[in-house]
């Protein structure tokens, strides 16, 4: 097969896939959700199975482990949230009011230092331009509720995620060498490579910043907490939840608790202190907790994040969101491996090596010519 019918061949097969996935999205959320529960919980399988338990034995004690402790965070913290998600939700107005309010008072104090017609040109920009980005958030969000979890049958989705992640669990190893025998026997080497950096890069972003997310949660829940803002518990966890998206979690989690603030505060000390709980966790993230828990090796920059779980989001809802990170892992690792083959190749520095060449051949010759002259003298 030459090299023109294999790239046809492939690109009809992604195109298949993805008309495929496009058109099962509605029902790939459990099986999408299990598979990604079996490629975390794998490693800790590998290790039971290290130390003496059979597959089946050690999947079933994971996956019954990993069932239970999600049932208690969620008896646990449901009946917690629910109450102050709902009177959240209904304060939302008054907390973009409290925003718009506080943007107008500071706009009046510059006033005076700016000419009128400027400032009417920048209110009006500000109103439009927080006016399309509530519509666009809101849309989004419905978009993404719509597209997802509101058409997927929620009973389904717990009945059958938790067996497609035991049968995945248990025969994870034996599907892994199942594909690992249909690769292309020409360029079997080079695609476990990139499969191997795939899974470095996939497992390091996913777990180093679940750590993040999670530290985060409960810095913003404390700090908030202890400041003495209501709400603080949910705004903060929600926040660190959100820090999975880069810088998306700590803005909607600041705008949110400064307008709580300032319904709340009369100082504006206290107000001061709840911006400044953000800022501090920021720097925090930024210095520590990313460099360290989730490094600069994973190949994942932030704003190529940000678009793939927006695109993901916008073109298969919930189950978009779940495959935007392996995706963009897949893509990433791609594009590497595509630059690092380009530049190997004759393509990017042919001239350069012709004219070394031709440079080495040229300083050859005049040596050897010294050396001739040397020797009849």
């Amino acid at each position: 097969m030459t090299a023109e019918r294999q790239l046809r061949f492939w690109l009809v097969s992604l195109v298949i896939f993805l008309v495929a996935l496009y058109f099962l999205r509605d029902v790939l959320l459990p099986f999408a959700a299990g598979m990604a529960i079996a490629y975390l919980l794998d490693p800790l399988c590998d290790r039971l199975e290290r130390w003496g338990l059979s597959r089946t034995m050690a999947t079933t004690i994971i996956t019954v482990v990993f069932l239970v402790l999600l049932i208690l965070v969620v008896l646990l913290l449901v009946p917690l949230f629910a109450g102050q998600v709902t009177r959240l939700a209904a304060l939302l107005p008054d907390v973009f009011e409290a925003l718009r309010g506080f943007v107008a008072r500071a706009l009046e104090t510059i006033e005076a230092k700016l000419d009128a017609e400027l400032l009417s040109r920048l209110r009006s920009g500000l109103a439009d331009s927080a006016s399309r980005m509530i519509s666009w958030l809101t849309d989004a969000a419905s978009g993404l509720i719509g597209g997802g979890v509101a058409l997927v049958n929620l009973l389904s989705l717990i009945v059958i995620t938790p067996v497609v992640t035991f049968y995945l669990l248990r025969d994870w190893d034996v599907i892994v060498a199942r594909v690992d025998s249909w690769l292309p026997r020409q360029y079997q080497e080079e695609i476990r490579e990139q499969a191997r950096a795939v899974d470095r890069t996939l497992a390091g972003f996913v777990r180093g910043q679940g750590m993040v997310c999670l530290i985060l949660g409960i810095f913003y829940a404390a700090g908030l907490t202890l400041a003495g803002l209501e709400y603080g518990l949910v705004v903060g966890l929600s926040a660190g939840l959100l820090s999975f998206i880069p810088f998306v979690g700590s803005i909607i989690g600041l705008l949110l608790s400064v307008g709580l603030a300032l319904l709340q505060f009369d100082e504006i000390l206290r107000i001061v202190i709840v911006a400044a709980i953000f800022f501090v966790g920021q720097a925090l993230e930024g210095n520590f907790l990313t460099p360290k828990l989730v490094g600069d090796k994973v190949g994942l920059h932030p704003v190529w994040v940000i678009f793939a779980l927006l695109a993901g989001g916008a073109l298969f809802g919930f189950l978009g969101v779940l495959l935007a990170l392996p995706t963009a892992s897949v893509v990433g690792v791609g594009v590497r491996y595509a630059i690092g083959r380009y530049k190997g190749s004759r393509y990017y520095d042919n001239g350069a090596r012709a004219s070394r060449a031709g440079d080495g051949a040229e300083k050859d010759s005049e040596e050897g010519g010294n050396q001739e002259e040397s020797e009849r003298s």
